[in-house]
């Protein structure tokens, strides 16, 4: 039953080359995209859910397998791998080790050392609903017994998807979004994604690229159900991922009440909650609005992961009224359970104790200097791709730019994206590539700022030299070949996508417009040395 529609897979042995997916419909999970069965052999001594695990992988995991692999150090290894691929805020570790090595986080009292509730220790849940209360901006104190505690968001989605659908059933989410999702409600609880597909063009009731609508949850839902797919949940990433969304209050409302019409659970992560990082951005958390449309069926996820720039830490919160779905979860904190001195630690980290620790310390030290890093690493790294004419939103939250690269290939099939994404990596860049997150348009990559700025200086050194050579390959294929254009599935020119370009075909001056022509004149006066021989003092 677990892996009922891959063929193949029941038994021991054989070769997995041989092992298809079944077809499944556009908006239903295709496992494809996540799994490489080319030249691989199952083994022996794994399952068949032993063995499709051992063969679940797809770009990110490659990417990140070669990076640990070969990293970048200053020192050490200069011609390694930039990580401009995990998200990870890597500019506040000066701030975070100091204040996770001051004396009031040094403590080893008993409790911590033997076994806590498996929700957490209550000390810890207390402090994290003081927390939320006052960063969510609850209308009233949230309740420690509403809180869950495990070891990271991931084991949050393994859990709530294991407690809230059965085996083969569903759950809604808006493509383009974090594939580690992927693995954590699938690989343990054998929960599929139904997609709903976003994409960059503004049509109908949409107001900016990549916008979910209620009508696209409405039609995505409806399809999973023409096809007897039972749905029971749908899943929201505030701020979204990769795309740095932030949900307005009104739209959050409208997405609750659709799941309340169709008894759907919601699941709202909002681990970048206190990473939008200009004043002109407003984050609405769900536990602050006045009133949940469905609060039994509402479940919103948080942890210091993002927020406090501590990857390495894994701890992650649940927050949800309803006490059979917090018994039930709390039933997998076993497997998925917080150490004791973590949890006297990031309590110390969230407490409100006067002027020497949060709330103080938190708002008026840690959230303005990590704002103001991430604000001015996001600021270079759009400003160069400015420079290099290329497209992406403008986004003020998250530690990630969606980026544009559709102009970069040539016949705009993911194949050719994933080409691309090789070929920054054979370049020392690790970058994520759309597919990795389901995006629907080829072409789209994620790129990660929050790093230092010698990083990010030879990092975009290293994707200007991958883009002038690709920029030059398809030059010179386009005058091999002139005048073959197609305009389909390009971005149009909008407020939201900043330098949205037309001029994929510059060869074509029959087609052409000012802004082509601005764009041709760019791409050539980057691609050649034309100004270096031509200098002022040369004219007068």
């Amino acid at each position: 039953q677990a892996l009922s529609e891959i063929e193949g897979m029941g038994g021991r042995g054989g070769n997995l080359q041989e092992t298809r997916v079944q077809p499944l419909t556009k908006r239903r999970i295709d496992m494809h995209s996540f799994c490489n069965p080319s030249g691989f052999q199952r083994s022996p001594y794994l399952s068949a859910r032993g063995n499709f695990a051992n063969m679940f992988q797809g770009s990110t995991e490659e990417g990140y397998k070669a990076y640990h692999a070969d990293k970048y150090d200053e020192d050490k290894n200069p011609n390694g791998i930039i990580n401009f691929g995990t998200s990870e805020n890597k500019l506040c570790f000066d701030l975070m080790s100091k204040r996770l090595t001051q004396a009031d986080m040094n403590v080893m009292d008993p409790p911590l050392l033997q076994y806590p509730d498996w929700k957490g220790h209550l000390f810890l849940r207390e402090e994290v609903a003081r927390f939320l209360t006052y960063y969510c901006k609850a209308p009233a104190p949230l309740k420690a017994e509403n809180v869950i505690v495990l070891n990271g968001c991931g084991s949050l989605f393994s859990a709530l998807a294991t407690v809230l659908c059965d085996p083969g059933e569903a759950v809604l989410i808006a493509t383009p979004f974090y594939g580690g999702i992927t693995q954590s409600v699938f690989l343990y609880g054998n929960v599929k994604l139904v997609y709903v597909y976003l994409d960059s063009k503004i049509t109908g009731t949409s107001t900016r690229p990549f916008q979910l609508t209620v009508e696209k949850l409405e039609k995505a839902l409806q399809d999973a159900r023409a096809e007897g797919v039972t749905v029971r949940a749908l899943i929201l990433l505030n701020p979204q991922n990769p795309l740095g969304d932030i949900y307005s209050l009104s739209e959050l409302r409208d997405y609750l009440e659709f799941a309340k019409r169709h008894e759907l659970h919601v699941i709202v992560d909002e681990i970048y909650m206190l990473s939008v990082f200009d004043e002109s951005a407003t984050f609405h958390s769900v536990l602050g609005m006045d009133r949940l449309p469905d609060p039994q069926r509402t479940h919103v996820m948080w942890g210091i992961t993002k927020d406090f720039a501590v990857s390495g830490i894994r701890f992650g919160t649940l927050y949800t009224e309803n006490q059979d779905v917090a018994n039930a979860v709390a039933s997998l904190c076993y497997f998925h359970g917080v150490c004791g001195p973590v949890q006297h630690k990031v309590a110390q980290l969230l407490r409100d104790r006067g002027e020497s620790v949060a709330p103080y310390w938190i708002n008026q030290v840690y959230l303005r200097a990590n704002h103001a890093r991430l604000k001015a690493a996001h600021t270079y790294v759009t400003d160069e791709l400015k420079t290099l004419g290329v497209p992406f939103l403008n986004r003020n939250a998250g530690f990630f730019v969606w980026i544009d690269f559709r102009k970069y290939l040539k016949t705009g099939t993911f194949e050719e994206e994933l080409l691309l994404w090789k070929r920054f990596l054979d370049n020392k860049v690790l970058l994520s590539c759309g597919k990795s997150f389901e995006c629907s348009e080829p072409g789209w990559f994620r790129i990660i700022f929050a790093d230092k700025t010698h990083r990010l200086q030879l990092g975009m050194q290293r994707i200007r030299k991958v883009l002038e050579e690709r920029e030059q390959e398809i030059l010179a294929e386009e005058k091999e070949q002139p005048c073959q254009s197609d305009q389909d599935g390009k971005a149009d020119s909008t407020d939201e996508v900043i330098f949205v370009s037309r001029h994929q075909e510059p060869a074509c001056a029959s087609g052409s417009n000012l802004g082509d022509l601005i764009g041709l004149l760019q791409q050539q006066m980057r691609s050649s040395d034309w100004l270096q021989k031509n200098t002022a003092e040369q004219f007068a």
